[in-house]
This record gives C-alpha cells, sequence and structure tokens, in this order.
C-alpha cells in the first residue's frame, strides 16, 4: 500500500450527553512507510463503514460520563441477563460501586471473579465454550460485556485512585478499533520503529492498535515472572505479523526510557532486556515486535494547553468519537451509548460475527 506525504487525519470528539457540543484534533503524522500505509488502511476501514468499538474506546479518565454508578448498572444488566437466560450457570455475586473497590483500591477478587465467568461463558478463539454457542444474540452480547466492564472499570478505579494519590500518572488513552477491518502484512521496514521507539509513550502520540491475539514477550515477562523460555512457553508467543488502520492515543503523561522521572521504566526495560539475552534472544531484534509503533503525534493547540492535566479533563467531557476524516474520506458515528436502543444496534451490527464464530 502506499500514501501521500501531506495526509490529514482529522477526529471529532462529542460530548454523549450534549451532541452538538464537540471538539476536533487534528493528527500530525511522522514521515515514515508505516503512517503512510496506515493512513491508506484507515481510508478503506472508513469507506467499508466498520463498526466502531465505542464499547470500548476510552481508557482510564477519572472524570467521565461512565463512572462507577453507570458501569456497575451495566454490569448488573449484563449479569441478570445471562441469569435468566441459562438454568445450569449462575452469577452470584453482587457487583456495585461499593463492592467493587476496597477504599481506593480495586477489589480485586471480585474482579477475578467477574473475568473468570467471562472466561467459562465465552472460552477461547479456537474453542468457544458451550455456553456461548447455546446463546442466543442478547446472551452473546452480554457475555462480552462482562470482559469489557471488568476492564473498563480496573482501568477507571485506578486513574480514580491516581487522582488522588498521583495526578501527574493518570493513564488514560483512547483505543480506535474496529469491527473486522482488514489487516496487512507488517514488513521490516514498519518494524524500524520497534528500534527507534521500544516501549517509550509519549503524551498526546499515536501508536499503532496491536491488531492480533496472543502474548508478547513482554507480556510474559511481567505476568509469568519472567519464565525460562521452553518451547511451551515459546508456543503461546506471538510476534505482531500485521497491522489496520486502527489506532491508539496515549493520553497518559510522557515515560521515556533513561528519564530520571520513571526509574520504574528504566529498571523494568533493563531486567527484560537482561532477560531476552538470558534466553538468548536479541533485544533489538526488530522482528521480535519488542514496543510501540508510533505513527504520528496530537496537534495540541486545540486544547489551547500542552498540560496533560487539563487536556485530560477536558476530554473527559467528549468521550464519544462522533466523526473520523482522512483526505476527504470520512465516516460519520451517529450511535452512542447513550442511545436508548444503543445495545440493539450493537447487537444487530454483530450478528454476522456471532453465526460466524458459534457455527458448529
Amino acid at each position: 500500500m502506499s500514501g501521500i506525504n501531506q495526509s490529514k487525519v482529522s477526529v471529532t470528539l462529542r460530548n454523549p450527553l450534549v451532541r452538538d457540543d464537540q471538539i476536533t484534533y487534528d493528527i500530525i503524522l511522522n514521515d515514515t512507510q508505516l503512517a503512510k500505509d496506515w493512513v491508506d488502511a484507515l481510508k478503506q476501514i472508513l469507506q467499508n463503514n466498520n463498526l466502531l468499538e465505542k464499547n470500548f474506546c476510552f481508557l482510564g479518565f477519572p472524570d467521565t460520563q461512565r463512572d462507577m454508578e453507570y458501569l456497575s448498572n451495566e454490569l448488573k444488566e449484563a449479569v441478570d441477563t445471562i441469569n435468566q437466560y441459562f438454568d445450569d450457570y449462575e452469577i452470584t455475586e453482587t457487583y456495585t460501586p461499593k463492592t467493587l473497590r476496597n477504599g481506593l483500591d480495586p477489589n480485586q477478587n471480585l474482579m477475578n471473579q467477574l473475568h473468570n465467568h467471562f472466561e467459562v461463558l465465552q472460552g477461547t478463539v479456537e474453542n468457544l465454550s458451550d455456553y456461548y454457542r447455546r446463546a442466543d444474540y442478547k446472551t452473546k452480547y452480554a457475555i462480552r460485556q462482562l470482559n469489557i466492564i471488568c476492564h473498563e472499570l480496573e482501568s477507571l478505579m485506578l486513574s480514580l485512585r491516581k487522582k488522588v494519590n498521583a495526578p501527574d500518572w493518570v493513564r488514560s488513552s483512547q483505543i480506535t478499533t474496529f469491527l473486522q477491518c482488514e489487516r496487512f502484512e507488517l514488513t521490516d521496514e514498519h518494524r524500524e520503529g520497534f528500534s527507534t521507539n521500544g516501549y517509550d509513550r509519549q503524551f498526546g502520540s499515536v501508536y499503532m492498535h496491536w491488531t492480533q491475539i496472543g502474548k508478547t514477550l513482554f507480556e510474559v515477562f511481567n505476568d509469568e515472572g519472567a519464565p525460562e523460555l521452553t518451547d511451551a512457553v515459546c508456543e503461546a508467543i506471538t510476534h505482531l505479523q500485521y497491522y489496520s488502520g486502527e489506532f491508539d492515543v496515549e493520553w497518559g503523561n510522557t515515560v521515556n526510557r533513561g528519564d530520571s522521572t520513571v526509574p520504574w521504566h528504566n529498571q523494568s526495560q533493563d531486567e527484560f532486556e537482561a532477560w531476552l539475552r538470558d534466553n538468548k534472544l536479541d533485544p533489538k531484534d526488530i522482528k521480535l515486535s519488542l514496543g510501540y509503533l508510533p505513527l504520528g503525534k496530537i496537534d495540541l493547540t486545540t486544547f489551547g494547553t500542552d498540560d496533560p492535566i487539563e487536556i485530560r479533563e477536558q476530554l473527559g467531557k467528549y468521550l464519544d468519537v462522533y466523526k473520523i476524516e482522512v483526505d476527504g474520506v470520512s465516516n460519520t458515528f451517529e450511535y452512542c451509548w447513550t442511545d436508548s436502543d444503543y445495545k440493539q444496534q450493537q447487537i444487530n451490527r454483530m450478528i454476522p460475527g456471532y453465526d460466524f464464530s458459534s457455527r458448529g
């Protein structure tokens, strides 16, 4: 795929409660082949009218209309739907703003139980559970909601805690994904971004969304206690093979390796690279997909400030992607989680995927 150097990407956000209240920011693209090819992939998504995943788009914003009360009610509705459908499975825990937290901390035991319910009811991509195959469309949607709301709640609770204890380190982000969008082969030229960026994250920067399932080396290192990379462990690891027109925006403060203000990041990266070398892997090997692939930066003039805390406070009112435009190619996403029939709109769009994934 090929692109043009002066492409302009504009994203319009709206207030989900006052829909004519909108803001637009522009993405200033890097002069890289990946950024050019990403633009073409994004245009294709807009032209194909792929469904924008609004259920899992904005994470870690402490000041949001999707607050603890709203998410708890959404979770209760999903649980009620599941319990009413199955006569051989019941979720008995109570999820309220009070039970979900221990002081400022998430109630991790309850969150783990919630995620376990999702895993049992959904199964895996390769082996969907009998519960999921038996479920009707409304219940399939509810099962998926368990996972999505679980992660949104965890992200919200952590940000609410950080807003009190460490406001500079609230980790807000925009995860812009589309259902059933086309993926393309990642090239070695695209992967050069891993060597120049690594695991650094810049406030207001745009990154390629990780568009495949499976654990990365860094996730195995973090989540599994830096194990020896045996054949069995390696089978679960996937290095990035594809890119798409999807993208993530970092709205948390900048984390750069070598910066003395982030000693935890420096230590983690040093230990990670030592672990790679111990396992006969080269930390500079771009085929290992170590890090994030940068695409560009947000033009912050939209917000009238470059202060991250002030910008996050502004964004908290506009957590709904309304329109994306690239070089005159655009799509408007009218549907919103505040629509009275939002869930049914989503279910109607997802029916072909439900039918395909649960076929016998």
